[in-house]
């Protein structure tokens, strides 16, 4: 099986969410995207509430761009400490079974030889450093292809979590922790995002044919159908 590789450095997460979108419905190829950085934003899932997810006072304050992305899960503040990896991918790879548990087990494998240390797991979706999340996942399943995206904690400003209300549901692990007791940086566990990422590639080309490839060599459809929005809230409660 073969991937192919796209690396960013500080890509802004709304276009990248959009090439994202492009390569899974107008491309039939594996794509690993691997994104070190962006500008400030909150992105919440497609059926997610701004109304509960998101402190509108805090984010309105700093300015703060909302964005809704195609696929489902939770709410995440992301700036340049954010790692961004995404696998578009089709059935084959994945045993031909594209159900959620499928998807998480198939890239629960890769991030292990990424973080072989003890206390990485998956934990109810998930990825966890003993019983502190590092890693949230979502995922976006069609008939053939999905797409299984992650956006890592290098490192995070407790300010920034101020923007983000507590959410009305929580995995069971999470035990009603606030952000700041529920969260954990990678970075205590590796000497540079460099690193962390040179580890990511040298994982990838050893399950799989690896080949990096520029954007600008990618035939991309801007006819296809786009679900990532940016959301401009409403000025009332401020």
């Amino acid at each position: 099986m073969k991937f192919h590789l796209l690396k960013f450095n500080n890509l802004d997460i709304y276009e990248q969410l959009l090439l994202e979108e492009a390569l899974l419905r107008t491309d039939d190829r594996n794509f690993c995207i691997i994104n070190n950085g962006s500008p400030k934003a909150i992105v919440l899932g497609i059926s997610s509430s701004v109304e509960k997810f998101v402190n509108h006072k805090k984010t309105h304050e700093n300015s703060i761009p909302l964005i809704k992305r195609y696929s489902g899960g939770g709410t995440v503040f992301v700036d340049s400490n954010t790692i961004f990896v995404s696998f578009i991918v089709n059935k084959e790879i994945i045993n031909n079974h594209l159900f959620p548990e499928t998807i998480h087990n198939w890239a629960e494998k890769i991030y292990k030889d990424v973080f072989n240390f003890n206390g990485f797991a998956l934990k109810e979706n998930d990825y966890v450093i003993k019983d502190k999340k590092f890693g949230g996942n979502a995922q976006y399943i069609k008939k053939n292809r999905c797409v299984h995206h992650t956006t890592f904690l290098w490192d995070f400003e407790a300010e920034n979590m101020n923007c983000l209300l507590f959410p009305p549901k929580t995995p069971n692990y999470r035990k009603e922790r606030n952000h700041l007791d529920f969260l954990t940086k990678i970075k205590h566990h590796f000497k540079s995002k460099e690193l962390l990422i040179e580890q990511l590639e040298k994982t990838l080309s050893k399950h799989f044919v690896s080949e990096e490839i520029k954007l600008d060599k990618l035939d991309i459809s801007k006819d296809c159908r786009k679900s990532t929005k940016k959301i401009i809230p409403p000025l009332r409660g401020m």
